[in-house]
């Protein structure tokens, strides 16, 4: 496979000013950034091009492509699925737009270049499509058909997301539970087009991570920008503390991405763990490889997340075949069903994040059952044949619905035939 290196797309530290001033403006009030931000952009951020001022080219994918995030793997899956699938798929990587490039930056296909017309698949929500497209610029988008991946986690919009409408052409959502969130007054095209999962199943490797070889080692991954109150593994935390106590053979691996977004956070973590003697906390920066050895060096996922658009570490791990502990709301029950998952029960709350990412009045997140997922971890660890069954259920699940195949059938003819076989 042709890689190509982007002068623009180097994943080296950032100056000392622009660290500087991204403290500096994260320091401030969120809705004083919010709206000085918008006020800013508004005034030169290109609309998307008319329709009948398309112009063909190739087919792209935007988004934070060397960022270790959800919304970075997502970028890096479609980009890799549509290559196997057939489409010369080229990249356009924006991880500086939003100061973070922390992986390699070696990518497939062409960078995209201005002027060439085609479809872009641009991995932004929708709050974001007009910074990025002043950012871009109107040269670059100029004749691109813009196609949004957006991705939300609760059941209904915030306001903020309208804003985007005015730069794409069609939107691809991962879920049902994405699709119906959008207003019912949207104008342009929505497709649910769920995330092509790498069916390559990782071996364990225990040996890489320091985890005792006869443990039963529980996995709790998350990313501070996703926001920790959202993630919710002080539910986790709890259910592990319930099923295990001291127990110096069950261990549980809480693994947090850019703990840097929230140190009060990271503080409320610590103290919800202090004394405890079987959980370890990662803040390593993985690479999409190396998070597949982890996943799969371990005995259960559990996630007692409160909302997910999809669940991205959950089908991965699906994939490997490790059960999965999570609760039975929202994107994830796309894929995850009783049959193949141990699904928790909740009870819908009023939203409450202290990050100020979920602001939207009168919605409603999940509180799962901490108990019930305790149950569901006891029995996981005591009867292997039950949890050896219940992983080649899930495997089979997600074969079938986040294959390549499964891949091409959701995108439909929204981008034409691929110029060459598939390859998938």
């Amino acid at each position: 496979m042709q890689r190509t290196r982007h002068p623009t797309q180097a994943a080296a530290p950032l100056p000392k000013v622009t660290s500087i001033l991204h403290s500096v403006w994260r320091a401030l009030p969120r809705d004083l950034r919010r709206s000085a931000l918008y006020t800013a952009i508004d005034a030169i951020a290109p609309r998307a091009t008319p329709r009948d001022r398309l112009r063909s080219g190739p087919v792209m994918v935007g988004g934070q492509l060397t960022t270790a995030s959800g919304l970075g793997e997502s970028a890096r899956l479609c980009l890799d699925a549509l290559r196997g699938l057939g489409w010369d798929a080229g990249h356009a990587d924006i991880s500086n737009l939003f100061l973070r490039p922390d992986l390699p930056a070696v990518l497939p296909g062409p960078a995209a270049a201005p002027g060439e017309g085609g479809t872009l698949i641009l991995h932004v929500n929708g709050p974001y499509m007009r910074y990025v497209a002043a950012r871009l610029g109107r040269r670059f988008l100029a004749g691109r058909r813009i196609i949004g991946y957006w991705n939300w986690e609760l059941p209904v919009m915030g306001p903020d997301w309208r804003r985007g409408l005015s730069q794409v052409h069609e939107i691809w959502v991962p879920s049902r539970f994405n699709a119906d969130a959008l207003p019912a007054d949207v104008a342009v095209p929505v497709r649910i087009v769920p995330h092509p999962v790498r069916m390559q199943g990782a071996a364990s490797a225990r040996d890489r991570f320091g985890l005792p070889a006869d443990a039963f080692v529980v996995l709790t991954a998350f990313d501070m920008g996703s926001t920790y109150v959202r993630k919710n593994p002080r539910a986790a935390i709890a259910a592990f503390r319930q099923a295990f106590g001291d127990d110096p053979n069950c261990l549980m691996v809480l693994k947090v991405g850019h703990p840097g977004d929230a140190s009060w956070a990271m503080a409320d973590l610590a103290e919800a763990i202090a004394g405890m003697s079987n959980v370890r906390l990662m803040q390593e920066t993985l690479t999409q490889p190396d998070m597949a050895l982890l996943v799969a060096s371990t005995d259960a996922v559990l996630s007692l997340h409160r909302a997910e658009g999809f669940g991205l570490l959950l089908a991965e791990a699906m994939v490997h075949r490790v059960p999965v502990v999570a609760t039975g709301w929202s994107g994830n029950v796309d894929f995850m069903t009783p049959e193949d998952s141990a699904l928790v029960g909740y009870r819908l709350v009023p939203v409450d994040d202290p990050q100020g990412t979920y602001t939207v009045a009168g919605a409603q997140w999940a509180d799962p059952d901490s108990a019930e997922a305790a149950a569901w971890l006891r029995r996981l660890r005591d009867d292997s044949e039950f949890r050896r069954a219940l992983g080649l259920r899930a495997r089979d699940a997600v074969s079938e619905k986040l294959s390549l195949n499964a891949y091409r059938r959701a995108i439909g003819d929204s981008l034409g035939e691929p110029p060459t076989k598939s390859i998938g």
